[in-house]
């Protein structure tokens, strides 16, 4: 039976939704499987296409003087008495011919305390720049900022605290920001929101999302890849047709530019200088540069718990808030079941314990259980290699970006319907310039040919289903009995734990108004019902 303190959680919860338009109780996964439901898009209420921010807007223009701070982001270490703070100083430079700025000559400073007033700690970091270069003549290189990374340690959770960073010997200081810890480890302690988004990229429709997610209030903010979309543009700073070259593979060569992702820090700043963001990589983080050099801007300019996690790379790394254990794993590097990654997956499941961290998400870039066309069924390999392993350590709920939609499944393992599956979210709809996706793969002749491997992820590996509704076939002829609820609409979700056993998923359109609910649902567990550590020797067939 719920203690007073879990009720009036339960209850503040139903009467917020109530007062915001949802119609009834909220639904519970106990009550599923659900029958799909599509919403279609409003071309009534939709905003248009969007557009992106150009380098002439106020908010992502460069304010900061000299070696002033700026770009300032937290982000979350593995246990809530540490945080890291990040930070640029000094411009960037694009052109034939760039030259360095030297990291060490500008120190990497924290100065904190729980007082505006007493900033008493001090804490010392690290700094680096990185290169985007490029093998042809006429592109424009580019070099960064110097890119600063301290780590507080020491810290008491769920506690406020107020920091400024930077150099004080030039002195280049920044203002005095504020942050919140995450609370303790326990079962019964938790983030009261957490806020979620994908392909978020640097549109007029991205500073809707990002408008709506502050009023919601997040505590934590996941963002799941495909960033500031640098590589739509060429190195000169011109716009690609990115529709256009990546449906008819036009694209001459790997080309980005680099300053929208300054433009992109300097826009968010207001959120990631007070609320830690924590992000996995997108395909759009690639950009491939010379000696095959990938992903290097994501890497650089993030601070990952990768060391504290025990993976020691930027793509996958797990951490705690509260009683949530969150594992974001990494679709563009080796997933199979004999590289690195799986390894760490295996121990960093094994060493979850559940009396503590009741909870357990996972999150990575494209999803498994899509039914929109683009990218219908182009990460199978990845998801034959890790999905059993995931299943037999009862992972409670899995988010992904990717396809610029949103979607969320009933309880499902290896297509069928399971009521110890995980429930799946795509929520990649944050606004970026290629647009919302609206065609579905068991839309009347749109199921995608099984041969065209383009986009696929690890290499092709999808094929016909052998059994069930759609045995023989490669699509459904309507809506997948897996797929619960799905629209293409911008938007974000908040996930907010309330015990052990109930969270409260709500997902937030754009167009509505701020309190509004597009989708809602209590994910339950069952943990009496769904044992742990089922493991599965195996790889499972596709049915």
């Amino acid at each position: 039976m719920m203690n007073w303190w879990w009720k009036l959680r339960f209850a503040a919860a139903v009467l917020v939704l109530s007062v915001v338009g949802s119609a009834g109780e909220i639904p519970t996964t106990l009550d599923g499987p659900f029958d799909p439901v599509t919403s279609f898009l409003d071309h009534i209420k939709f905003r248009g296409l969007a557009v992106d921010l150009p380098d002439s807007d106020p908010r992502v223009q460069r304010q900061a003087r000299g070696f002033e701070p700026e770009q300032i982001s937290i982000s979350l270490s593995t246990t809530p008495d540490s945080i890291w703070i990040s930070w640029v100083t000094g411009n960037f430079q694009i052109g034939e011919h760039i030259e360095p700025l030297d990291p060490t000559s500008v120190a990497s400073i924290v100065q904190y305390g729980r007082s505006r007033q007493s900033l008493t700690h001090q804490a010392v970091g690290y700094s680096l720049i990185y290169n985007q270069l490029y093998p042809f003549e006429g592109l424009q290189n580019y070099t960064s900022g110097i890119i600063h990374h301290v780590r507080l340690t020491g810290l008491k959770p769920g506690k406020r605290y107020y920091y400024r960073c930077g150099d004080p010997s030039i002195p280049a200081i920044s203002d005095i920001h504020v942050f919140k810890t995450m609370p303790a480890l326990g079962p019964r302690s938790y983030p009261k929101r957490i806020a979620v988004v994908g392909d978020l990229g640097l549109t007029y429709n991205t500073t809707s999302t990002i408008d709506h997610m502050r009023k919601n209030k997040p505590d934590l903010v996941l963002l799941l890849g495909d960033i500031p979309y640098a590589d739509l543009y060429l190195t000169n700073g011109t716009e690609l047709d990115c529709l256009n070259c990546y449906y008819h593979n036009i694209l001459p060569r790997d080309e980005t530019y680099q300053p929208r992702w300054d433009y992109w820090g300097r826009f968010m700043e207001p959120l990631t200088s007070k609320i830690p963001i924590m992000v996995v990589e997108g395909n759009h983080e690639t950009e491939e540069q010379i000696k095959n050099k990938t992903f290097v801007a994501y890497s650089s300019r993030f601070a990952f718990p990768a060391e504290e996690s025990g993976s020691f790379s930027t793509f996958y790394y797990s951490f705690n808030a509260g009683g949530i254990h969150f594992i974001m794993l990494g679709a563009y590097i080796s997933f199979d079941r004999k590289g690195e990654q799986y390894k760490w997956l295996e121990r960093d499941l094994a060493n979850v314990d559940r009396s503590i961290t009741p909870w357990l998400v996972a999150a990575w870039h494209p999803p498994w259980y899509s039914t929109y066309k683009i990218f219908y069924k182009k990460s199978e390999c990845m998801r034959l290699e890790i999905e059993d392993l995931l299943f037999s350590y009862g992972v409670d709920i899995i988010l992904n970006g990717h396809v610029h939609a949103y979607e969320r499944s009933n309880r499902v393992y290896n297509y069928t319907l399971d009521p110890c599956g995980p429930v799946h979210i795509t929520v990649g709809d944050g606004g970026n310039r290629e647009n919302l996706m609206t065609v579905h793969a068991d839309d009347p002749g749109k199921c995608p040919d099984p041969l065209d491997s383009r986009w696929s992820i690890g290499g092709f590996c999808a094929t016909n289903f052998t059994s069930g509704p759609a045995a023989g076939q490669f699509c459904w002829d309507q809506q997948p009995e897996y797929s619960a609820y799905r629209e293409s609409s911008f938007g974000h979700g908040i996930l907010e734990a309330m015990n052990e056993t109930h969270a409260l998923w709500t997902w937030h359109r754009n167009r509505d108004l701020y309190n509004n609910t597009g989708d809602a649902i209590y994910i339950v567990r069952q943990p009496d019902k769904c044992s742990i550590r089922r493991m599965v020797v195996d790889p499972h067939k596709t049915t």
